[in-house]
């Protein structure tokens, strides 16, 4: 959405020091990590604002200018549409917009990019939500639950989306295309949340996945993921 950074509620309460760079609002979670590293993968300049989501910072009248859903991550492009400051929140669309942008990290053929949308869609209706409702149960609520069955369905869910990936990635490198992109950007937090955030990698059989460990081990030793995994933090 076009916005006007002199009167923005968001910059004033998240001061910009590099007007001229990519504004992200963030927080150290898997969605949070998706955009920074797809910034550090494309070399784009940005700053960064911190939104605590133990404060509850997503939810106040500032932030919710940007993104009215109240969650992490959102940007604004100071050289957005038209060369117009742009706002954009859910991190599919900005990893989209930023591929889009630089016609980097997603071919740009037609059946390039509609396989590419897919595996990104595939992440955000399956993978984010399933992998999310896994940790609630598991990691969250451990000590508070008599009942075995909410981690039980979720970790074969969880079990079921690494079998896709792993069908996937079956004779190729990435999940889309001969290169790195978008794709392997959305899913790869999420392994990473899985199996270090959550610690559900043995509960699920993680290391049973010779694919998907060979596709995600590579994805770890890019500089980008290095850079931009903590980025929010």
């Amino acid at each position: 959405m076009p916005l006007d950074l002199s009167t923005s509620p968001i910059a004033a309460r998240w001061p910009l020091h590099h007007p001229d760079f990519i504004q992200l609002y963030t927080e150290h979670t898997p969605n949070g990590a998706k955009v920074s590293i797809a910034l550090e993968e494309l070399g784009l300049p940005y700053e960064v604002h911190h939104v605590s989501l133990a404060a509850k910072e997503q939810k106040t009248q500032e932030f919710l200018h940007l993104n009215p859903n109240g969650k992490i991550p959102a940007i604004i492009d100071p050289d957005g549409l038209d060369g117009a400051p742009t706002g954009i929140f859910e991190s599919g669309a900005i990893l989209f917009y930023l591929a889009e942008k630089t016609g980097r990290l997603m071919p740009m053929d037609a059946a390039g990019r509609l396989e590419t949308l897919q595996w990104l869609m595939f992440q955000m209706a399956s993978i984010g939500p399933m992998f999310g409702q896994f940790g609630h149960f598991y990691k969250v609520m451990a000590g508070k639950l008599t009942d075995p069955y909410p981690v039980e369905k979720y970790a074969t869910e969880a079990r079921r989306l690494y079998s896709v990936i792993e069908t996937r990635l079956d004779g190729r490198d990435w999940l889309v295309g001969d290169s790195f992109s978008i794709a392997d950007i959305a899913v790869a937090p999420w392994i990473w949340c899985m199996e270090e955030i959550y610690r559900g990698g043995d509960l699920i059989g993680a290391q049973g996945f010779p694919n998907l460990r060979r596709w995600y081990d590579a994805i770890t030793q890019l500089p980008s993921w290095e850079r931009g995994l903590f980025v929010g933090k």
